[in-house]
């Protein structure tokens, strides 16, 4: 069997496969050809995107050619969702995101070399493609009834579904039949939710080919309770940086469950399989220290930001609780703590807050008489600086890069006030 999908296996990245051990000669025979994609639905990948994206870099480096997809015909229809019909984005629109999502997948994957990944886009194959040809070349290898079968339009059909959607499994499996011939691709992988489109797509190129091609899925990643995980209360983790920030985004992952921790170290972390079953022990014997939720999050920040803003995503989590100043980290790095703390403004036209207002609209404490008795008791901070007169106006040296005041109560009561007008 060959070594990448023992991989996998230890990762905990193979949910499903077409064959198994027909996969694993087939990859054991020579370098394969592979593909997965990605669909522009949004102005960014999300974490959920990631997972392929480790598994296009363990195939790659596993000595494999990587095609990696961005659906700019895909895009515009989106395959079905449970909860109803989607919004559909102009041309325009999905135009603009191909391009930020190629530029995202390429940090990923080697863009050189022998095993040099392809960026693709569908809408070259589908874009000049006639309606009757799709109909006679592609449509007349889909039984209606199969089609039907399928769990999304199945759980669809009483409230409706419309035509562009139920066509969106032709779209996709022609994917596979173009890259088959193409660039000889005989592997495609995706999530265990386009499992049923991802084996469309070997079925087709079985009908239309002749040929035998190999597929596979990753499993979806879950929170200890089941439920689905890759979301915090304030929307999806993103891969932009512009709409999560690294500090974020390392806050995010250092928030990972004991139970579920090593499982997504395995996944995404390059470290071999001693250390993670050290961290591992850690979990089990030691997990007031969180040494396997820090090494998840520097290691998945790393990945996805690079090492630089990995550890200014670290230092910011230090600063805030008064290990390092605050004042020495940059202002794009701060800007990610305020709008990870929520912080509200305030505007001082009419006057300059008093470190009690400042304290209450920072959220950490519930009213100012409550921020006058924690400066007085010596638990109130600006900036890490403890501030004992609860009445005492704020001050334009207050200010982190003239416009924010990180405010704490206690060790771990933390929050932001962004002033305006200063």
């Amino acid at each position: 069997m060959s070594d990448v999908l023992d991989e996998l296996k230890w990762r905990g990245l193979l949910a499903n496969s077409t064959d198994e051990e027909a996969l694993g000669a087939h990859l054991d025979a020579g370098p394969v050809t592979f593909y997965v994609g990605f669909d522009p639905t949004a102005p960014s990948l999300h974490f959920g995107n990631l997972v392929q994206l480790v598994v296009a870099r363990i195939f790659q480096r596993a000595g494999h050619r990587p095609l990696l997809l961005v659906g700019g015909s895909t895009g515009m229809i989106g395959d079905p969702k449970e909860s109803g019909e989607r919004v559909l984005s102009s041309p325009e629109v999905v135009a603009a995101r191909v391009e930020r999502i190629r530029t995202q997948v390429a940090r990923f994957i080697d863009l050189e070399g022998p095993e040099a990944a392809r960026l693709v886009n569908n809408l070259d194959w589908t874009g000049p493609m006639s309606v009757l040809t799709f109909l006679r070349d592609i449509g007349k290898h889909f039984p209606v009834n199969r089609m039907l079968a399928r769990d999304v339009v199945r759980n669809r059909l009483e409230e409706g579904i419309s035509y562009t959607e139920f066509s969106y499994v032709l779209l996709q499996s022609m994917d596979y039949l173009e890259l088959f011939r193409s660039h000889g691709c005989t592997l495609q992988f995706g999530g265990s939710d386009q499992w049923g489109n991802i084996t469309a797509g070997v079925e087709l190129v079985r009908r239309a080919e002749g040929e035998r091609v190999h597929a596979l899925a990753t499993p979806l990643l879950t929170k200890a309770d089941g439920t689905k995980f890759g979301k915090t209360e304030s929307g999806t983790v993103w891969l932009d940086a512009e709409m999560t920030s690294p500090y974020a985004f390392h806050q995010f992952f250092l928030q990972a469950e004991d139970e579920k921790v090593v499982d997504y170290l395995k996944v995404f972390s390059p470290r071999g399989r001693d250390e993670i079953a050290e961290l591992e022990r850690q979990v089990r014997e030691e997990p007031h220290r969180r040494a396997a939720q820090r090494a998840l999050a520097d290691d998945v920040t790393a990945l996805v930001h690079g090492e630089a803003e990995r550890d200014a995503a670290v230092a910011a989590g230090q600063a805030l609780f008064g290990q390092h100043d605050l004042a020495e980290l940059p202002e794009s790095v701060l800007s990610g703590v305020v709008s990870e703390l929520g912080g509200v403004e305030i505007d001082v036209d009419a006057g300059w807050p008093s470190v009690a207002e400042v304290l209450q609209a920072g959220g950490v404490v519930a009213s100012r008489s409550a921020g006058r008795r924690a400066a007085s008791e010596g638990g109130a901070y600006l900036n890490n600086r403890r501030a004992s007169d609860g009445d005492a106006p704020l001050t334009p040296e207050d200010l982190l890069h003239g416009r924010w005041v990180i405010v704490r109560r206690g060790k771990r009561t933390v929050g932001a006030v962004t002033i305006a007008g200063a």
